[in-house]
C-alpha cells in the first residue's frame, strides 16, 4: 500500500500522469476493497485537493463495508473534508466512485442522527459533478433527503428552483420531484409542490411505482389545500399505467376529495376521520388538517363574492365556525396572506370586504411580468434546440421507421 501512496503523490499532477495513475487504481481495486477501513491512516498522507483521484479510490474502499457508529464518526470528516476540496477534473475520472462515496457519507451522518452536517457537503459535491446547473445527477434525491431530515428546507430549495433538462437515471427524477414536493409542503409553496408531484405522477413508466402512488396520495391533498379542489382526470402524456392503476391505491384519498367538493365541512371531517389511521400511516395527516383548515378559507372568500359588509358572527355560522373569535382569527390570518381583502371594525364586529388594490402597474409589477416572459421566452428557445436534435438522433429516427413500417405492414 506504501507503493500505491507514492504512485498517487508521483502522478497527480497532469493528465497523461493522471491516465496512468487511473490504470494503477483500477488494478489495485480488489486488495483496496480488502483493505476497508484499515486504509484510514493512509488518508493523512495525501492531500484531497491535490490528491483527489487516488484519495477517491482509497476512501470509497474505506467506505465500502459496514461501519459502527464510532468508525462511521473517524471516517466523517475526512469524507466532508474531500468533498469540499477534492479537484472536479480529478473525481470526473471515476465519478461512480464519487456518486458511491457521497452516498456512503449520507448514510452515516443518518446514522449518526446528524444530517445537517450532510447538507453543505452534499450540495458541494452535487456541484462538482454537475455537467450544468440543468443536469439532475443521483446526487439530487441524496441531498433533497438531508434538507429533509434536517429541515433545512431553505437550502434545498437552492436546487429546486433550477431548470432541469438532462437527466441520469429515471428513478432520480421520481425521487427528486417526490422529495423536492415534500420541501415545498415545508415551506408552504404549494403551487411549486404541485408542479414537482405533478411530474411524479405524470412521468413515463411501464410498470406502477411506489414513488408515484405515495405522490399522488400528497398531489390530491396539496390540491384541495392550494386550488379547493381536485379532479381524477390526469394529462393525455400521462402513462397508461398510471391512468389505470393510480387510483385504485389512493382511494381514501379519492373519497375524501369527493367529500371537499361539497363544501360541507362535518361530512369532510367525518371521512378524515373514519381513514385517520391510514393518513397517519401514510405521514399525511398534517396535510389533511391542512385541508379542513383551507376548507374554512375557501368558505369565508366564497362570502366575499357575495356580500359587502357581514358580521363575525355571521360568518361564523355561515362556515361553521364554533365562535366570532375563531372567525376573527381565520379572517385576520387570510388578510396577513393576501387571501383576502377587508377591514374589521373592532367596535361592531364587523367585517368589510375591499377589492384587490392590486392595479399591475408598479415598477415591482412590471419586472416580475418582464421577468416571466423573459423565463417562457428561453425556455421556448431550449424547447426547440430539443426537438431539433431529437428529431437528428439515430435511435429516434431508426424507431421512427420501425413504427412506420409496422403500420404499413398491419
Amino acid at each position: 500500500m506504501e507503493a500505491l501512496v507514492v504512485n498517487i503523490q508521483g502522478l497527480s499532477t497532469n493528465a497523461a500522469d493522471l491516465s496512468n495513475l487511473h490504470i494503477i487504481l483500477k488494478q489495485a481495486h480488489e486488495s483496496l476493497q480488502a483493505e476497508s477501513i484499515r486504509l484510514l491512516p493512509l488518508l493523512d498522507q495525501l492531500d484531497p485537493s491535490l490528491h483527489s483521484l487516488g484519495y477517491l479510490y482509497i476512501l470509497e474502499a474505506c467506505t465500502s463495508a459496514a461501519l459502527s457508529k464510532e468508525q462511521a464518526s473517524a471516517v466523517l470528516l475526512p469524507t466532508a473534508r474531500f468533498i469540499n476540496s477534492c479537484d472536479k477534473e480529478q473525481i470526473q475520472l471515476a465519478p461512480e466512485k464519487f456518486v458511491s462515496v457521497c452516498r456512503r457519507f449520507k448514510d452515516f451522518v443518518m446514522q449518526l442522527e446528524t444530517p445537517l452536517r450532510g447538507v453543505a457537503p452534499m450540495l458541494t459535491a452535487i456541484r462538482k459533478i454537475q455537467s450544468s446547473s440543468e443536469h439532475l445527477t443521483s446526487l439530487h434525491p441524496e441531498f433533497l433527503v438531508l434538507c429533509l431530515l434536517s429541515k433545512s428546507y431553505k437550502a434545498g430549495l437552492s436546487i429546486l428552483d433550477e431548470d432541469i433538462f438532462e437527466v441520469d437515471q429515471p428513478k432520480d427524477l421520481f425521487l427528486y420531484c417526490y422529495y423536492g414536493g415534500m420541501i415545498c409542503i415545508g415551506q408552504k409553496r404549494f403551487r411549486k409542490a404541485l408542479e414537482l408531484l405533478h411530474n411524479v405522477v405524470t412521468a413515463p413508466m411501464s410498470v406502477i411505482n411506489a414513488i408515484a402512488v405515495e405522490a399522488y396520495k400528497k398531489y390530491i391533498l396539496v390540491s384541495l389545500i392550494h386550488n379547493g379542489q381536485f379532479s381524477t382526470s390526469l394529462p393525455k402524456y400521462t402513462s397508461s399505467v398510471a391512468q389505470r392503476n393510480l387510483k385504485n391505491f389512493c382511494q381514501p384519498y379519492i373519497e375524501l376529495a369527493n367529500s371537499y367538493s361539497t363544501g360541507k365541512i362535518a361530512e369532510f371531517e367525518t371521512v378524515a376521520q373514519k381513514h385517520r389511521e391510514k393518513f397517519d400511516n401514510d405521514n399525511n395527516l398534517g396535510l389533511v388538517k391542512q385541508a379542513i383548515s383551507s376548507m374554512y378559507k375557501r368558505n369565508i372568500q366564497r362570502l366575499t363574492q357575495t356580500y359587502l359588509t357581514l358580521s363575525l358572527q355571521d360568518i361564523a355560522n355561515s362556515v361553521q365556525l364554533n365562535s366570532a373569535k375563531e372567525a376573527e382569527m381565520h379572517v385576520l390570518q387570510m388578510i396577513q396572506d393576501g387571501e383576502i381583502f377587508a377591514t374589521i371594525n373592532q367596535k361592531d364586529g364587523m367585517v368589510s370586504f375591499l377589492e384587490d388594490p392590486e392595479q399591475y402597474k408598479t415598477c415591482q409589477m412590471i419586472e416580475h411580468i418582464d421577468s416571466s416572459i423573459q423565463r417562457i421566452m428561453a425556455l421556448s428557445r431550449k424547447l426547440t434546440t430539443m426537438n431539433e436534435n431529437i428529431s437528428c438522433d439515430p435511435m429516434f429516427l431508426a424507431k421512427v421507421v420501425y413504427f412506420h413500417y409496422w403500420l404499413n405492414k398491419k
